[in-house]
């Protein structure tokens, strides 16, 4: 997740409107978000032919990688690769010491530290999260200074308005950390994401992804979340994160027939082992909510949290979906004691409580 970046074969390169070079990074970055790996592959090394050390190139490089191997575990042979890139996109950022190419490399900074700091989050890596969290919060800050350069800046001043209010009420463990940081806004910050999605050029599917994220799991508004989810599955049909994302908001709108539309055709087509452990999770929705077969549900709650038990946390969410519906499910045949088993495995698992499809 990039800026507009007009790049040159020296470090301290300039942001020009350059068309050729912007679409030739627009392209790198559709390519790996749609799963089109062999065509980013090609297109990286011809930036980096074109653009030799500038952080850019890094970056690109630590994207394909994620991407590529998502979900990227800390076990993921190709985690150290990425870690490195992302590395490095930091140490060049940080180079620059001209005020004219501020705006530019603030964001390849902020966005390389962005991508390691979900990596660690996800993979609950707290002792590696904390201190980055820690030294990029000056550089968030300093964000807010120059969105008037680059709108993509939008994005990150979003994501601190509405986060530093809405995280620690889902969060309460981490209120005592935010205590002495400077309050935000949610109702800022939701609209600065929105001025991201209109206006940014790379950082466009990142804001579309958190405005879904934000108005399912914090705002519990299904219908906006609508559009987002939607609009990402459309704009690149591969990605595996988008279409479950689309799936999940269909299914809590209780849009049956159109999620069932996905859920089938996805399931027989894709090889890709985690989006079927979650489409397993969804079939079970399915049986279990539009055709009132148990049993069906139950086999296929199962199967998924078998399957998706390989992916460590990165399941936790969709484990927590079919522990939910087996308790539902314990309830409705009497066995009182099993539905509270499982609605306790649910709770401890599902960090959004009220994301479990039972109304």
């Amino acid at each position: 997740m990039i800026s507009v970046f007009q790049v040159t074969n020296t470090v301290n390169a300039q942001i020009l409107q350059d068309s050729t070079s912007v679409n030739l990074v627009k392209k790198d970055i559709d390519c790996i978000y749609n799963h089109q790996f062999n065509n980013a592959h090609e297109i990286n090394l011809k930036i980096a032919k074109l653009y030799p050390g500038h952080p850019v190139v890094f970056l690109l490089k630590g994207m394909l990688t994620y991407w590529k191997n998502y979900p990227l575990m800390y076990s993921t042979p190709e985690r150290k690769s990425f870690e490195e890139d992302m590395h490095q996109c930091i140490r060049l950022s940080e180079k620059n010491n001209k005020v004219s190419l501020e705006a530019e490399y603030l964001l390849a900074n902020l966005c390389a530290r962005g991508m390691l700091l979900k990596f660690y989050s996800d993979n609950k890596l707290t002792l590696e999260s904390i201190p980055l969290a820690s030294s990029t919060y000056k550089y968030l800050r300093r964000s807010f200074n120059y969105t008037n350069a680059c709108s993509d800046l939008y994005y990150y001043t979003g994501v601190y308005n509405y986060y530093r209010e809405a995280y620690p009420k889902v969060y309460p463990a981490y209120k005592p950390l935010t205590f002495f940081l400077p309050s935000g806004d949610k109702n800022t910050g939701l609209k600065e994401l929105h001025t991201a999605a209109v206006n940014a050029v790379v950082l466009r599917a990142e804001s579309y992804l958190l405005l879904s994220w934000i108005y399912l799991n914090f705002e519990n508004k299904y219908q906006q979340a609508l559009y987002f989810s939607k609009s990402l599955h459309e704009l690149y049909p591969e990605n595996v994160v988008y279409v479950a994302l689309y799936i999940k908001n269909l299914l809590l709108m209780k849009y049956y027939t159109e999620a069932e539309k996905l859920i089938i055709p996805t399931l027989k087509e894709t090889e890709n082992k985690y989006l079927k452990a979650q489409l397993l999770v969804f079939q079970g929705i399915l049986q279990e909510k539009k055709y009132h077969d148990t049993s069906l549900a139950q086999q296929f709650y199962n199967s998924g949290i078998g399957m998706i038990s390989l992916y460590g946390v990165y399941g936790n969410e969709y484990t927590a979906y079919a522990y939910y519906g087996l308790s539902r499910i314990n309830e409705q045949n009497g066995e009182k004691n099993n539905s509270r088993m499982f609605q306790k495995k649910a709770m401890k698992l599902g960090d959004f409580k009220k994301i479990n499809f039972d109304k």
